[in-house]
């Protein structure tokens, strides 16, 4: 399957990444990612990645700095965990933005919804 970057932080280079086609999310939306990127980003000492898969499922994702050899996996995974329990309803919001706004079936799905 493949995965679309929404957006990432990297610790190393101290910079923030949305791509500008998602530009039209809501700008507290927005926000809120830039916050989760940077500060997961600092926090594992990583470049953290949201993005997402073809069908709509949000991911994240954390790349190690090739410097640092003492990068805490299990702990990025537990921090991932804890982010996904925090933030379900923001990634199943994501998710449905996005096969709402950036799929084919966008429309159907909108007029599913809209009858409900």
């Amino acid at each position: 399957m493949d995965k679309i970057v929404l957006a990432a932080a990297s610790f190393d280079k101290q910079k923030y990444y949305i791509d500008e086609g998602f530009s039209d999310l809501p700008q507290s939306i927005k926000d809120e990612i830039k916050t989760i990127c940077v500060v997961l980003a600092d926090k594992l000492m990583c470049t953290f990645i949201i993005g997402f898969y073809t069908n709509g499922d949000v991911y994240f994702e954390t790349v190690k700095s090739e410097d640092l050899l003492d990068f805490d996996d299990i702990g990025a995974e537990l921090e991932i965990k804890a982010l996904e329990k925090e933030k379900a309803e923001l990634i199943k919001a994501l998710s449905l933005w996005y096969l709402v706004y950036k799929t084919t079936d966008g429309e159907k799905i909108k007029e599913e919804l809209l009858k409900k």
